[in-house]
């Protein structure tokens, strides 16, 4: 897909952040949006944002956790557009808590969202995809899809399973020659809102973390701006790439992990300490 003019784009968390600025770049680009987030007032904002680009949009409400809600919308889009070519299962949220102190719940209520809201996104878009004849499935792992942190096991094992969960999709659809590929997004800090609504456990104390004052801890890594984020992604998906990497943060600790993947963690542990240690 070497441009978007007149392409028909989907995007999950579209109320803020890379959702929100992707949307404005494919819109200047000339794409058709069908944008979706659990906020409206953030989607209404982002609607506001788009209103001077000659696009055709629309907004929904939508929790991607559930399942026949994403393939209601999915459904939907089609018959408002006539047609889907891309579908960006960008929507996700985070959770800081030990594995000792993390409950069921929690570890339930993050795999609901960031990773089977990109299974129902995937599976609910993909036949339309493939009716439009040229299409792409761009789904948001993370710097922490690639290398593990104290703190965010939960997280983690979501963004690694969208990682592997994508790689193993593009693969089968090169194998059926199917007129749609997939990207692995990868970014490191970007400045979203992710760490100011983020769940804080309490039991990140016994790692020298303070619940209360976390998110403005982790706020001070979040470099990369959402605009050159989303920048980012649409170059690789007209450069079709299996695996994009957003941010000298999230290049660098992937070197790391490449060059010394039984070691890279007690880099990580240092820079953790450093980050979190009192003033």
């Amino acid at each position: 897909m070497k441009n978007f003019n007149q392409k028909v784009a989907a995007i999950t968390g579209a109320g803020s952040g890379i959702g929100r600025q992707l949307a404005i770049q494919l819109a200047q680009q000339g794409a058709h949006l069908a944008l979706s987030d659990m906020n409206e007032q953030g989607l209404i904002e982002t609607l506001n944002l788009l209103k001077d680009y000659p696009v055709k949009v629309s907004i929904t409400k939508l929790d991607v956790a559930n399942r026949e809600a994403v393939y209601a919308w999915a459904e939907s889009c089609f018959n408002e557009f006539g047609q889907i070519n891309l579908i960006f299962n960008n929507a996700g949220v985070a959770l800081a808590s030990t594995v000792e102190g993390m409950s069921y719940d929690e570890l339930e209520w993050i795999f609901n969202i960031n990773f089977w809201g990109v299974v129902y996104g995937t599976k609910a878009f993909l036949p339309y995809l493939k009716q439009s004849g040229e299409g792409h499935i761009i789904n948001t792992s993370s710097l922490f899809g690639l290398t593990a942190q104290p703190s965010q096991s939960a997280y983690n094992a979501t963004k690694f399973a969208v990682r592997g969960f994508t790689e193993s999709l593009r693969q089968e659809l090169e194998i059926e020659n199917a007129g749609v590929s997939a990207t692995s997004v990868h970014p490191g800090g970007i400045r979203t809102n992710i760490a100011n609504s983020a769940r804080m456990s309490d039991s990140i104390r016994a790692l020298g973390m303070n619940p209360e004052k976390a998110s403005r801890s982790f706020n001070k890594v979040l470099k990369t701006p959402p605009e050159v984020a989303a920048k980012v992604i649409l170059d690789a998906v007209k450069q079709d790439k299996a695996r994009v990497l957003i941010g000298n943060d999230a290049k660098i600790l992937d070197l790391i992990q490449r060059v010394t993947p039984s070691h890279y963690a007690k880099t990580v542990d240092f820079l953790t300490k450093k980050l979190t240690k009192k003033k």
